[in-house]
């Protein structure tokens, strides 16, 4: 359901829209912390995850989850790390496979179904000895941690409190055709320039599966995911990963207090990313959908240097705490 807090969210004239905000953190947003504690998680498969802890002695764990092709010390994540140490968490933000500077060793790379992964972070972080655990995505990231605790169901751990997702395409077939708008181009170009890089180095390693000839006539997450993510993650093809990886479908299974966030301007969302049907939802998922805050932005001039969604977090966990 949509939630009266969405409309306190009230920019700076000047921020009303919805590509300035999703462009203008990224580009002039400096958020200082702590410089983090790195570990490196092996996997089943023979693989590693890398992890930045922020320990401060608490006895609750905020788990951070980044959006697509971006990385554990991005301006929103430390943003979020900043304002959650300063209310007492630890924070474990992770990398996902082949982000954060280190290529990962399989030739699979990240999707935004990947829950198992996910759900091994979340493991090792509470076998830490955490009481309480709160979870957190930020757009791909957003869609994964809604997942994640879609598939869980009433097997989640009962240290899990809730968890709030920012900018969410859990619509992930809407949100391709979303980018592949000629409006949207900017955008697609910016990721795809992204994960060339990612697949040039992966086809040196793996020339049998990987192959980048005439990488540049792609144009599209349709194309991308139809010629990549698909076949190297066990699908059919983009339309089947799309399908079996948003989370919209599965909202109504989640069992804790979770908050989802989108904002209306987003260039990057479907109509399909506003879910406002209880059928859909379900009874523990809420949606709050800002008038403003473009794609992972919610800007915020304040004294403290905090953006809108990092002190919508903060209410929202105490409420659920």
């Amino acid at each position: 359901m949509y939630s009266s807090m969405a409309h306190q969210y009230r920019p700076p004239p000047w921020l009303r829209s919805g590509h300035l905000q999703s462009v203008w953190p990224s580009l002039f947003r400096k958020v200082s912390v702590q410089e983090p504690v790195s570990e490196v998680l092996p996997t089943a498969d023979d693989d590693e995850l890398h992890l930045d802890w922020h320990r401060q002695g608490s006895h609750r764990l905020a788990i951070i989850s980044h959006g697509l092709e971006g990385h554990s010390r991005r301006p929103y994540v430390l943003g979020l790390t900043r304002a959650l140490l300063a209310k007492g968490w630890d924070v474990l933000a992770w990398n996902f496979r082949s982000c954060g500077g280190v290529m990962n060793r399989q030739p699979r790379f990240y999707h935004s179904g990947a829950t198992e992964d996910l759900r091994q972070v979340v493991r090792h972080g509470l076998a830490q000895g955490y009481d309480t655990a709160f979870l957190s995505g930020f757009s791909m990231g957003g869609n994964l941690t809604l997942l994640y605790l879609g598939e869980q169901g009433e097997r989640v751990d009962s240290r899990i409190c809730g968890a709030v997702a920012y900018s969410v395409p859990c619509d992930l077939a809407g949100s391709a055709d979303m980018l592949a708008r000629p409006s949207r181009k900017i955008y697609m170009q910016r990721f795809l320039k992204d994960l060339r890089v990612k697949m040039d180095e992966k086809s040196q390693t793996f020339p049998d599966l990987i192959d980048v000839e005439d990488f540049g006539s792609i144009q599209s997450f349709h194309q991308f995911d139809d010629r990549y993510t698909a076949p190297l993650h066990g699908f059919r093809d983009a339309a089947d990963y799309w399908a079996q990886c948003s989370a919209l479908g599965r909202l109504n299974d989640i069992r804790v207090p979770a908050l989802m966030i989108n904002a209306a301007d987003d260039p990057f969302l479907s109509r399909k990313c506003f879910p406002e049907s209880p059928s859909v939802l379900g009874a523990h998922v809420r949606l709050e959908a800002p008038r403003w805050g473009g794609h992972v932005g919610f800007v915020e001039h304040g004294h403290d240097g905090y953006y809108w969604s990092e002190r919508r977090a903060l209410a929202f966990l105490r409420g659920v705490v």
